[in-house]
């Protein structure tokens, strides 16, 4: 069996470092380093695996008892114990299987949240305003900082296209699965006849990249200034702040404009357009492990959607998992989003599991 096979590789793996580590005089500090850093990532799994093989120790014990043992009392016993022991090792077993499952690197990193209005025109800007409210809040509520690059809006609480900083705990691995196109169905404040309309806006949550995840080129960069544009007012800049940057080799473009600095406007600029090259790569990765990947943000149209949120019946479903929320009250508020980002998470878990019980 190929999973029996890879815990006896893991095992010898561990045993083998730890060999290195007792005779570790003529090892360099870097390998130290390296060394240790796989016995952390291994350790947890070894120590599954030995409380699985003396929980199955105790099961062939009793088991032995069952069939020879000749006091009725001690077999009794060993009847009511016996099914504890089994349950025991059924969990052990799965927590087995996801400790063996692959890890996203990407899993533990601060994120760039990006909303834009779809199709539905104000209704549609209306609704991105109201899933960057609700994003805002589930951050307050997680104790994240939630800090926008750029914001674009519209009268009435209306965004065109919003860039967020999400900083915090585990931002990446609870926020992943929100990528995609959300579409929302109620009847706007401005319709007369009371007709249900529907208008969709699109999230993209891109892994926040550090300076050493992604090695950019002066060579590879096209860096446009310019005056920014705006409501009038103060809100337009009388200095070319404006910073506009072009990665050639994958044709990325990157607007900034909201800062009167020139300067702070480039880093802007500079620390999305890593987040999107980091995930253009992390995708590719990941589309040559598994065929059957979806793209995680469609064109804005209605007919791409991975969740609906429906207001005359106060529902949210999610279409992938398909899972329907009686809460849109409560999802709006940022406060049943974790019930749904959950059964997502489930919902992927077991998948892998699957198929790493097929292999």
């Amino acid at each position: 069996m190929k999973l029996d096979k890879q815990i006896n590789d893991l095992k010898e793996k561990f045993k083998s470092l730890n060999n290195q580590l007792m005779n570790s005089e003529s090892i360099e500090n870097k390998e130290l380093i390296k060394i240790n850093k796989e016995l952390s990532k291994l350790e947890p799994v070894i120590i599954i695996v030995n409380e699985i093989e003396k929980i199955e120790n105790e099961i062939k014990g009793y088991r032995f008892m069952l069939e020879n043992e000749k006091d009725d009392d001690l077999r009794e016993i060993v009847k009511k114990e016996l099914p504890e022991y089994e349950t025991t090792l059924e969990k052990k077993n799965k927590e087995l299987m996801l400790s063996l499952l692959p890890k996203d690197e990407a899993d533990e990193k601060n994120a760039i949240l990006e909303i834009r209005a779809g199709t539905g025109g104000d209704e549609a800007a209306l609704f991105a305003g109201d899933l960057y409210r609700m994003y805002e809040r589930y951050s307050s509520n997680k104790k994240w900082q939630f800090n926008p690059l750029e914001k674009s809006e519209t009268g009435l609480k209306g965004i065109k296209e919003a860039v967020i900083e999400v900083k915090g705990n585990n931002v990446f691995k609870l926020l992943k699965n929100e990528s995609g196109v959300h579409r929302v169905q109620r009847i706007p404040e401005t319709e007369s006849g009371g007709r249900i309309h529907t208008s969709a806006a699109t999230v993209a949550v891109l892994p926040e990249a550090e300076e050493f995840d992604v090695d950019i080129k002066d060579s590879e960069i096209r860096i446009d200034v310019y005056r920014s544009g705006g409501a009038g007012g103060q809100s337009v800049n009388t200095t070319d702040s404006a910073v506009r940057i072009t990665h050639l080799p994958s044709g990325i473009v990157v607007i900034q404009q909201d800062e009167r600095s020139q300067h702070k406007n480039k880093s802007k600029a500079l620390k999305i357009l890593r987040s999107r090259i980091y995930d253009l790569e992390r995708q590719k990765r990941e589309k040559e492990l598994s065929t059957d990947r979806k793209n995680q943000v469609g064109s804005g149209d209605r007919s791409e959607r991975i969740r609906t949120y429906n207001f005359p019946q106060g529902r949210v479903s999610d279409h992938r998992i398909n899972l329907t929320l009686y809460k849109l009250d409560q999802f709006l508020l940022g406060e049943a989003l974790d019930e749904m980002i959950s059964a997502l998470s489930a919902s992927q878990e077991a998948e892998k599991l699957n198929k790493l019980n097929d292999k």
